[in-house]
């Protein structure tokens, strides 16, 4: 099995680092990629300002998502300097019969032979360099490995030159930053936590964000595989509020916000509940899945800003209530028949919600309903009340 190994400071992870991962992992053939944040670098030192270990360990989590792999943090619980040497043993030690491959960009490889411990490097993992295509990167790689293989006979090398490489350092992108830019380097969900954790300089008003700025910062408080459902959601809402005369814009805000607690633990959304003087009835209590709905809303509020509309769609997104207000509806159903869900009849809901909102409603209220009875699970009195409100037998 092969497997790729590609460390550094991902200081911030752009898209030049993914473009070229991706590239390697598609002409070597790799079946599994990892993803090493640096601790204390040997080459260079950290410049002044830079994030927290365990901040640049979820960009780069969030990076690597992209492309299916995985992020170590061996080189962060590491004491001392992180030298590629010993993470080759720790892990040659775990892969002790895969063939591992070192990713590097060119000034790396081109330095190769003199780091700590080169020989060693070069015995237990092949050489995979990349750069931007171009004469000069090709000829500098040539004559480096004719060096290398002077001086390693052993090595196993591979270079390639990359097209459609971003040409851009993370020193660049860490100034385009804090110049109020940066969004088009960088992957979405790490663009957004950059924004919510205000790293390099970037001081963004959590609670005034256009939506270009919200809807990353929304995706970066999410697990990666549920960010297609958020993003269908809201494109769902777009249809629904233009259908039924409603604000899109808040619609927007509300999709991109309504699952933003969605990837705490249970212990973190009674920490949050207790945090926003949430109180709790029996089945909420009992049911932890029904809790982002009400931790969300009160993040939306609090730390985003949002007015009591669309706290309030977020707040029923689940189980919804009596007397909708047509935000809360095109959220309720935005949320059940964005293009990602597959589930029996949801075709024909989602014609229903088209034809009419109430008529749809009803409908995704019924099959609530039924699915929480089929599952032997207590079902929340606010779905009976709005069940019972829209058709007219309260």
């Amino acid at each position: 099995m092969k497997i790729g190994i590609y460390g550094g400071t991902f200081n911030p992870p752009h898209l030049g680092h993914i473009a070229a991962a991706r590239a390697v992992v598609e002409t070597l053939g790799l079946k599994e990629l990892y993803l090493i944040p640096a601790g204390l670098p040997p080459h260079k030192t950290l410049p002044a300002g830079s994030p927290e270990p365990e901040q640049r360990l979820a960009m780069t989590r969030m990076a690597g998502e992209l492309l299916g792999a995985s992020t170590l943090d061996i080189e962060l619980r590491r004491d001392g300097k992180s030298y590629t040497v010993e993470t080759l043993e720790t892990l040659r030690a775990r892969f002790p019969d895969a063939e591992l491959w070192l990713l590097m960009g060119t000034d790396m490889f081109l330095s190769l032979h003199n780091w700590y411990h080169a020989e060693r490097i070069l015995s237990l993992a092949g050489i995979a360099a990349f750069g931007r295509s171009g004469e000069d990167i090709d000829a500098k790689f040539s004559a480096q490995r004719e060096t290398l293989y002077r001086k390693f006979p052993f090595a196993r090398i591979f270079t390639l030159s990359v097209p459609d490489v971003i040409d851009v350092s993370s020193t660049e992108v860490r100034e385009t930053l804090s110049r109020g830019g940066g969004a088009r380097l960088l992957p979405p969900a790490v663009y957004g936590y950059i924004l919510r954790e205000g790293l390099y300089g970037t001081n963004a008003d959590l609670k005034r964000l256009p939506l270009s700025q919200l809807r990353p910062v929304a995706l970066s408080c999410l697990k990666h595989q549920r960010i297609p459902h958020v993003l269908g959601t809201e494109q769902e809402a777009i249809r629904l509020s233009i259908r039924y005369g409603a604000d899109v814009e808040q619609a927007r805000r509300a999709a991109l916000l309504h699952d933003c607690t969605k990837a705490c633990t249970p212990e973190e959304q009674f920490a949050l509940c207790a945090r926003y003087g949430i109180e709790l009835d029996a089945v909420e209590r009992g049911n932890p899945k029904l809790l982002h709905a009400l931790t969300g809303a009160a993040v939306a509020r609090e730390v985003y800003g949002m007015n009591r509309e669309i706290v309030s769609a977020i707040r029923y997104h689940t189980t919804g209530r009596a007397r909708m207000s047509l935000l809360e509806k095109i959220m309720y159903l935005a949320d059940y028949i964005e293009p990602s869900r597959d589930f029996p009849g949801v075709w024909e809901l989602r014609r229903a919600c088209y034809e009419d909102i109430d008529r749809g409603l009803a409908m995704g209220l019924e099959m609530t309903v039924r699915e929480m009875d089929a599952r032997g699970e207590p079902l929340h009195r606010a779905t009976l009340e709005a069940l019972e409100d829209v058709k007219g037998t309260r």
